[in-house]
């Protein structure tokens, strides 16, 4: 299909000189061909959602491997983030979503596809601020032009600067008259809700950007909450997995890969840490988060090394968790940057649970996880922005930037928000006997405000600021499971949840500031230049240089 898109702008620009050629023309043209006449603007939108969703995983999946949310192998960041590890991203981005954007607004502006429009225009907003993210400096004003086989990149802040047009221009389409509705993957044609979306990526904009211009990100949140429209209960915009596993797979690609035969990811044995050891009692979460295929931590060394050694100095001089999280309760994970080979332990790691991936809920059982019709059989869901994190950002503006609103308010409101939402997905996956058999409505109430009393607790207890958004960006980080795309811009924006467990390797390189432009647009593009170290920066990144975070 592409290749047809590609061709019809050459195509385009050819005017035929008599009439006489026209029955010829007709003859020769190819039925089964996209062109102007005959694309459909709901395919295209279907096509765009659906590549947007596995842009926004890959992007996610780096970012939660770097923040410590899963583990990351490879000893180095160097050999983990090479210069081909992000060419899915780059073609996804440019050669599917921009360009089918590119060749769908024209379509729906003729057929006044108001809502194509908006929804288009609100994915190429948020795929044009994901490229900076990723990589900082990118091609926007000659990318995708069809005689220009070589565009130069354009700086971040004005790439970022384009996405909130187009934004403000979604805005408009949502509410203007319009004909046609198409398919609509994440709020199914709720229309209320793509503009709280929209206001939402707006925050989003500004906290990124307040180290860069505080003054317009403080006016600018600030408006945002006096209007009231942002992403609250039941706006959470996020794309929704199947339970088929026949060729197209439609299940969560986390569970697919962990309960067809076992194996699949480590889980971070800091994160593991957090959930349950950090506070003295377990998060409310970690049983929908994780699923433990065996309830004991082994002793065997075949099947996990680390349990015969000791932990590298770095590591009891900074007193982080090594090997495993204390209390001998089954969570098997790695380390961060932990090189080691694959044992025989595919059935015995911690697997994915029901929130996001839909898995198992964890109730004692410890059995493998090697049967396809478990759990949620894989109905799990891409947590793009929930409404929860809305009170995260707005609790890290107000502290950070003194905007509109309590701190320690919306602190405890996302955490409440968050667990709720992850009981309430979880018990409608398909497990709701099994969890509510295990932890009644009450009893799950009663953990859930337990854990707000502690942390708001924690919070008051803080002698400064910079103290206070650690709490603020360690509680962000524990509701970031299956988002590894706000954890790693968190992280690099505020430096929080600081004193991550370090690498194994006491001297792994610099962390990944920014990624190295792909090797798919090094080798096409002459005027391609490739960045000196994962350390460069991003625009809106004005924090110190690599180690302030590592």
């Amino acid at each position: 299909m592409k290749r047809f898109i590609y061709g019809l702008t050459v195509a385009t620009t050819l005017v035929f000189a008599t009439s006489c050629d026209e029955k010829l023309d007709e003859l020769l043209e190819n039925p089964n061909a996209v062109n102007a006449t005959t694309a459909s603007p709901d395919f295209l939108l279907n096509r765009i959602q659906l590549d947007y969703k596995d842009l926004w995983y890959g992007i996610s999946d780096r970012g939660a491997r770097l923040t410590r949310i899963i583990n990351q192998g490879a000893a180095l960041y160097e050999s983990a983030y090479t210069a081909v590890s992000t060419n899915g991203t780059w073609s996804n981005a440019y050669a599917n979503i921009l360009a089918d954007i590119n060749f769908l607004l024209p379509l729906a502006e003729e057929a006044n596809f108001q809502r194509h429009l908006g929804i288009a225009k609100t994915i190429k907003a948020m795929v044009l601020m994901d490229l900076v993210d990723t990589y900082g400096d990118v091609p926007f004003s000659e990318a995708l032009n069809a005689d220009n086989f070589n565009p130069k990149t354009d700086n971040g802040q004005a790439v970022y600067a384009a996405a909130l047009a187009l934004l403000n221009e979604a805005s408009a389409h949502f509410t203007a008259a319009t004909s046609g509705a198409p398919n609509d993957y994440f709020y199914n044609r709720n229309y209320t809700r793509w503009g709280k979306l929209v206001n939402t990526l707006k925050l989003k904009y500004y906290l990124n950007t307040k180290l860069v211009d505080a003054a317009a990100s403080t006016a600018g949140i600030n408006a945002l909450v006096s209007g009231g429209n942002l992403l609250g209960t039941g706006d959470d915009f996020v794309f929704r997995f199947g339970t088929t596993a026949a060729d197209p797979d439609s299940r969560h690609p986390k569970f697919a890969g962990q309960y067809t035969a076992g194996g699949g990811d480590y889980q971070s044995t800091y994160y593991m840490h957090h959930l349950t050891v950090e506070k003295g009692f377990d998060d409310p979460r970690v049983r929908y988060y994780m699923y433990r295929q065996v309830l004991t931590n082994t002793t065997n060394v075949d099947e996990q090394e680390c349990v015969s050694q000791i932990a590298p100095p770095h590591y009891l001089v900074g007193g982080y968790p090594y090997c495993n999280p204390e209390g001998n309760k089954g969570y098997w994970g790695r380390d961060h940057l932990d090189p080691d080979g694959i044992p025989p332990d595919g059935l015995k790691r911690t697997a994915y649970g029901t929130f996001p991936s839909g898995g198992r809920f964890d109730n004692n059982s410890g059995a493998p996880v090697n049967n396809i019709n478990l759990g949620a059989r894989g109905a799990g869901i891409h947590p793009i922005m929930l409404a929860s994190y809305v009170d995260f950002m707005l609790a890290e503006a107000a502290l950070t930037l003194g905007t509109t609103g309590d701190a320690k308010a919306y602190l405890t409101a996302g955490i409440t928000k968050h667990m709720n939402y992850v009981r309430t997905f979880s018990v409608g996956a398909g497990e709701g006997a099994t969890i509510t058999a295990f932890e009644p409505n009450d009893q799950f109430a009663r953990n859930v405000g337990n854990y707000v009393d502690y942390v708001a607790a924690e919070y008051d207890s803080q002698a400064n600021n910079d103290s206070k958004m650690n709490i603020i960006g360690r509680e962000y980080w524990l509701s970031l499971f299956g988002n590894g795309m706000e954890a790693y811009n968190l992280y690099r924006r505020t430096g929080k949840p600081a004193n991550m467990q370090p690498a194994l390797e006491a001297a792994p390189g610099p962390f990944v500031r920014s990624f190295l432009y792909p090797n798919n647009y090094i080798v096409t593009n002459t005027n391609a230049v490739q960045k000196q170290s994962l350390a460069v920066q991003v625009f809106w990144d004005k924090n110190p240089a690599s180690p302030w975070i590592y």
